[in-house]
């Protein structure tokens, strides 16, 4: 049985350290693949605890804490850096200072995590029985995200991986409680472009015209049977259209209007024929209404994020040991999608939620929005957790 109590003490003692990382970040976000000062300042920290790193994907950094024992054997702690297109509504003293991007995610938060987690471990490298790798990755909110570019990349050639572990905040969850789920957790996502291109004219004359707009108005309803009809009622699919523009007039048609969505679903194979069907309706509202429909699907679509079963017990174990029983929370299957699920289909991995709220009435409010306001609190909690995970995976046999 592991001694978590000198983790979650190790923890406890570098939380003022843990809370200038997250306010710094926070105090100065920047948007996907632009990350250079959230670079800069992560490569500061690391350099001052003596963690050696290297470039990847472009803004991103990937640390290495080498231990005892077979040092090929490791365990990879990711943590994305981006900000949002937000402006913060905050008086807080380290709001941001870029006008228009704010940290509404939380990600300032798993950037500060993962650096106290490094920093943690490097003063107790004798504690861990191979490599930990601490990725900070650029551009998780962004398609492609920097997960595709990591992978491309293959940083963890030669490598036996045991664990990818990611976490996340939940402003749902009060500060000290976790969320995990087995298997899978959250959709694939795909950004779905349409444009019907027909012939515009004067509005009183239709006769004359190949109308783009009455054919954009058939393609929505048609599309809603690829969720409602074509797909196993079993599996969660949602496909909307969030974004439609026909710039006409009241008596002008144009010639061209355009569409924007998102597909996401639980499963691959389904998802591929999902996409295949978009196209074949379009196609076929197209012919019916002498249009021409061209349907773009986003290139690098994130994948679903499944939690490997057997990593998902080892991890509730830990959450357990650390916390107790009572402090984890059984989530539920979530329709939003992260760029992390790239990696789960590649290596052994888990995906797991870190409290962030509160229990005195203050509201964290919600990711994505300019009001997001994260407890603090769960700083030394997320870095014991992912500590002990880390040093849990690399030292079974």
């Amino acid at each position: 049985m592991m001694d978590y109590e000198w983790i979650k003490k190790a923890a406890r003692d570098m939380r003022d350290q843990t809370l200038g990382f997250r306010r710094h970040l926070h105090r100065y976000p920047e948007l996907s693949f632009q990350e250079h000062e959230t670079s800069q300042y992560v490569a500061e920290c690391l350099t001052r605890a003596g963690i050696p790193y290297e470039p990847v994907a472009g803004t991103g950094l990937l640390a290495r804490i080498e231990g005892q024992g077979d040092r090929n054997r490791c365990v990879v702690l990711r943590a994305d850096m981006n900000a949002l297109p937000i402006q913060e509504n905050s008086s807080l003293p380290f709001a941001s200072r870029h006008p228009g991007v704010m940290h509404a995610c939380g990600h300032d938060i798993h950037t500060a995590c993962l650096l106290g987690t490094m920093c943690l471990l490097q003063t107790h490298r004798d504690q861990i029985q191979g490599t930990v790798f601490g990725l900070f990755q650029p551009g998780e909110e962004l398609s492609p995200g920097g997960a595709s570019r990591v992978l491309a990349e293959d940083p963890f050639r030669g490598y036996d991986v045991q664990a990818f572990i990611g976490e996340h905040v939940a402003p749902e969850l009060p500060a000290g409680q976790l969320g995990l789920r087995s298997g899978k957790y959250m959709a694939s996502s795909d950004e779905i472009r349409m444009t019907v291109r027909g012939r515009g004219g004067h509005a009183a004359l239709p006769h004359l015209l190949a109308d783009p707009v009455l054919a954009m108005a058939a393609l929505l309803v048609a599309l809603q049977q690829v969720a409602s009809r074509n797909v196993d009622t079993t599996i969660p699919t949602v496909l909307s259209f969030g974004r439609v523009m026909a710039d006409g007039a009241t008596n002008v048609i144009p010639s061209e209007v355009f569409l924007e969505g998102t597909l996401r679903t639980m499963d691959e194979t389904w998802r591929a024929r999902a996409l295949q069907r978009i196209h074949e309706i379009a196609r076929g509202v197209g012919e019916a209404h002498g249009v021409q429909i061209e349907v773009n699907v986003a290139p690098g679509g994130y994948p679903c994020v499944v939690n490997d079963p057997a990593v998902s017990a080892r991890a509730r174990e830990v959450f357990a040991a650390l916390w107790g029983a009572d402090h984890i929370t059984e989530l539920p299957l979530r329709m939003t999608a992260e760029d992390f699920g790239s990696y789960t289909q590649h290596y052994p991995s888990v995906f797991y939620r870190l409290g962030v709220g509160y229990t005195d009435g203050r509201e964290a409010g919600g990711l994505h929005t300019p009001d997001f306001c994260p407890n603090e609190e769960a700083l030394e909690i997320g870095v014991a957790t992912l500590s002990a995970l880390a040093l849990y995976e690399l030292a079974r046999r």
